[in-house]
């Protein structure tokens, strides 16, 4: 089965939309493949503090006025979580398997939970009822720590910058290739569709 690769934080809302375009594109043309495999790429480790809610709020707003408003229907900055790990531990148990299409459901559900249904997913009890529906179990912190570190010092090695970066089979190395972000004259985030979006497409589906 095909496969890409995108290292990508969790929690991250521009890898929401990036993900959420792919798998539509692929619906929308009657294909199955390829899958997406998601690896963590940490930002709660790499800059050394949680993700902060209001930032990810205003990023969101922008998304939706911008280019997906069907998406983020249920997130809320008071249920965001205060840490990554535990849905890592859940996406990293489901990566396990080797299963692309496992790891691919997985890596949506848990996003779907939190910027959809507006759950805590950074809560293990929360994490274990996405886990059951898949019959996972998440990994234990020793076993989650070594696969994110392991995930992240790969991505390093292969020219990761951020959250998401997709690695094609063709070689193509792609950071966030949907979306151009800025901010204006007071500071607000500005989201748009990149010119070249349709070539990252074409480099995936073509």
């Amino acid at each position: 089965m095909r496969t890409i690769e995108v290292f990508a934080d969790v929690l991250c809302p521009f890898t929401h939309v990036g993900l959420r375009t792919l798998v539509d594109r692929r619906n929308r043309s009657g294909r199955t493949e390829p899958r997406l495999r998601i690896r963590a790429w940490p930002l709660e480790l790499i800059n050394g503090k949680p993700l902060d809610p209001h930032h990810v709020d205003a990023e969101i707003v922008a998304l939706r006025a911008a280019v997906r408003p069907d998406l983020f229907t249920g997130f809320s900055v008071e249920t965001f979580p205060t840490t990554s790990m535990a849905a890592y531990a859940l996406t990293a148990a489901a990566d396990r398997t080797g299963d692309p299409v496992l790891g691919e459901e997985v890596g949506l559900a848990v996003r779907h939970a939190l910027f959809e249904e507006g759950l805590d997913i950074g809560r293990s009890e929360i994490v274990a009822q996405i886990a059951d529906r898949f019959g996972l179990k998440a990994l234990d912190g020793k076993a989650t720590c070594a696969a994110v570190e392991a995930d992240w010092a790969e991505g390093r090695a292969r020219g990761v910058i951020g959250s998401p970066h997709f690695l094609t089979e063709d070689g193509g190395s792609w950071f966030c290739p949907s979306l151009a972000i800025s901010r204006d004259d007071v500071g607000n985030f500005v989201v748009a569709w990149k010119t070249d979006s349709e070539a990252f497409v074409e480099s995936v589906f073509g």
